[in-house]
């Protein structure tokens, strides 16, 4: 299964999808969404297949949000969109593309929605336990 995650590869949570991908490398590919900028096609694209708002795929958190005001519930989805394409700091992420969707895995876990059974345990950074070491997802409390 061929798999595709758009993310900052300085950012934990993006690391956390990463190290969930127990696959041959040939079968996913990532690709840092501050550096290679998404087109607006694209955007578009990623926000009807995961079905949500512009204003949804916004991110707050260490980027200049306040400072751009696209927080100001009057914009419309094309001025949101302008704002991320100007500002690509703005789209959140990690956004995960597989033959079995779409969607902007936060928190970490919602990745696994996307994948192939997974191979053995994995253990976020924090140290809490996702995948047990029969390759079965842990319930959470």
């Amino acid at each position: 299964m061929d798999v595709i995650i758009y993310h900052n590869p300085d950012c934990g949570t993006s690391c956390n999808r990463l190290a969930l991908f127990r696959m041959p490398a040939s079968s996913r590919t990532s690709s840092s969404i501050l550096k290679t900028p998404r087109s607006r096609a694209m955007l578009v694209q990623f926000i009807a297949r995961m079905g949500i708002s512009a204003r949804k795929l916004l991110r707050e958190k260490g980027t200049p949000y306040a400072e751009f005001g696209p927080g100001e519930p009057s914009l419309t989805d094309e001025q949101l969109l302008e704002a991320m394409l100007a500002y690509p700091i703005l789209i959140n992420r990690p956004i995960v593309v597989s033959a079995k969707g779409v969607r902007l895995c936060r928190p970490s876990e919602e990745v696994l929605e996307l994948l192939p059974p997974q191979l053995g345990e994995f253990t976020k950074e924090d140290g809490e336990r996702v995948i047990d070491e029969h390759g079965r997802r842990v319930a959470t409390a």
